[in-house]
């Protein structure tokens, strides 16, 4: 099959930028996508909806022999992150440091050392910095109470002067350094996920469930041939709930024509299943593993420290389905191969350039190419399962495409172990 119309609802992370940054930093990787494979590609204006919760732009594609027209759908969840990121410095700070620790004693933090040590330093990262800034400012602050003391000042004044000193300077580090650090989005980061995985953030919820029956209402109606939901970073996690509620809502859900593929990439899926409170959302991840109308592809990479790698979003916590399993289709992804080795030195150690690289346009043509999974003519999963035809299709000449073409027809989804991640990682072109 030939995709001609897509539809695409994508899921942001955890990123309190929204539309406007996004819709800019999309148009942008479009041109360059553009590009690279010498093809038309134009965009609509993005179009909110009345409650303000989606926006939807347009993309037409023309390469050759081929022609999409992707109807590209934004879910909008920056209001209630920019709420949290208003949030009192000091009441944040002292939130995320109660909730890390409780992290530490229930052995949710030695689990994710255990699933993923790049990911678990990612995360105790704000802490150390923290700790960092409050011990220098704290010496500051000594010294300070001691130069007081040599002038006589009484020694109780002295100290309540070096402590409003100490709260004063550190909290001014903070919010000046914010921009440097990302301390205080990343603490912001952690009660949110803490508090979403307990249930304690409703308003999350109710919008999850709308989202939900928004996808039933485009899977019922939708004249596409393939919908499919990505999810990025955190809304990997969003992106899972959002189709295995929408399920509930309608079980024929993937039955109505139109292939149903959610596409996680980057993902950080135990930040919210490793709670022992999140058993709603493990359930939803057994009921994603079995469904056999629905498509799963998860890619992951090495290099991203903010994903979890190598890391089975099934087995990983401990849901076993036995031969019933069909989902996820696990995809590592080698950033060296999709970036030019003059930039790549320099690339590797911005890491949240690495993490927003799933989503961004190729410096080098490759099997994943987050805008030919949106613009081109291929369905994921055959993508996924055909790699190297589905470059052929984008970079071969006539003969190349004609046989990937024939190549694809005959496409079947294999899966292997989690365990066998290591091996797979020098290749995007082999699968999980």
């Amino acid at each position: 099959m030939r995709v001609q119309h897509r539809h695409i609802i994508y899921v942001q992370g955890y990123d309190p930028r929204g539309l406007a940054q996004y819709y800019r930093m999309f148009r942008t990787e479009l041109r360059k996508f553009g590009r690279l494979y010498q093809l038309s590609a134009t965009i609509s204006r993005p179009e909110v909806a009345p409650d303000g919760e989606t926006a939807s732009w347009t993309i037409e594609t023309k390469a050759g022999d081929w022609q999409t027209r992707t109807a590209y759908d934004f879910l909008r969840w920056e209001d209630l992150i920019q709420r949290d990121l208003a949030a009192p410095v000091w009441g944040t700070v002292f939130h995320a440091i109660w909730i890390y620790w409780r992290l530490v004693f229930s052995g949710t933090i030695a689990r994710f050392w255990k699933a993923h040590w790049r990911f678990a330093t990612f995360i105790t990262y704000p802490h150390l910095m923290l700790l960092a800034e409050a011990l220098c400012v704290a010496g500051l602050s000594f010294g300070f109470a001691k130069g007081l003391q040599a002038l006589g000042v009484p020694e109780l004044f002295g100290l309540a002067a070096a402590a409003a000193l100490f709260v004063a300077v550190l909290g001014t580090v903070l919010k000046y350094t914010e921009n440097l650090t990302y301390l205080l989005y990343l603490l912001s980061d952690t009660i949110w996920t803490w508090e979403f995985s307990h249930r304690e953030r409703p308003e999350w919820d109710e919008r999850i469930d709308r989202f939900a029956q928004y996808l039933v209402d485009v899977a019922q109606s939708s004249d596409a041939e393939e919908i499919v939901i990505v999810g990025h970073s955190s809304g990997s996690f969003l992106g899972a709930e959002i189709l295995a509620r929408a399920l509930k809502f309608d079980p024929n859900l993937g039955r109505h024509g139109r292939r149903v593929v959610l596409l996680t990439i980057g993902g950080n899926f135990p930040i919210v299943g490793f709670h022992a409170a999140s058993q709603d959302f493990r359930d939803h991840l057994r009921l994603l593993a079995v469904e056999p109308s629905i498509d799963w592809i998860d890619c992951q990479s090495r290099k991203d420290v903010m994903n979890f790698y190598p890391f089975d979003p099934v087995a990983g916590h401990g849901i076993d389905v036995g031969p019933l399993r069909r989902n996820p289709t696990i995809v590592p992804v080698r950033f060296r191969e999709i970036i030019k080795p003059e930039h790549y030195n320099l690339f590797r150690w911005k890491f949240f350039r690495v993490h927003f690289q799933f989503v961004m346009a190729n410096e080098l043509p490759h099997a994943y190419d987050f805008f030919m999974i949106v613009c081109g003519p291929i369905p994921l999963s055959e993508r996924m399962a055909r790699p190297e035809a589905a470059l052929a299709i984008a970079t071969g000449d006539d003969a190349a495409r004609e046989w990937a073409w024939k190549r694809l027809e005959t496409a079947t989804v294999n899966r292997v172990d989690a365990p066998d991640l290591g091996e797979l990682e020098p290749s995007a072109r082999r699968r999980g």
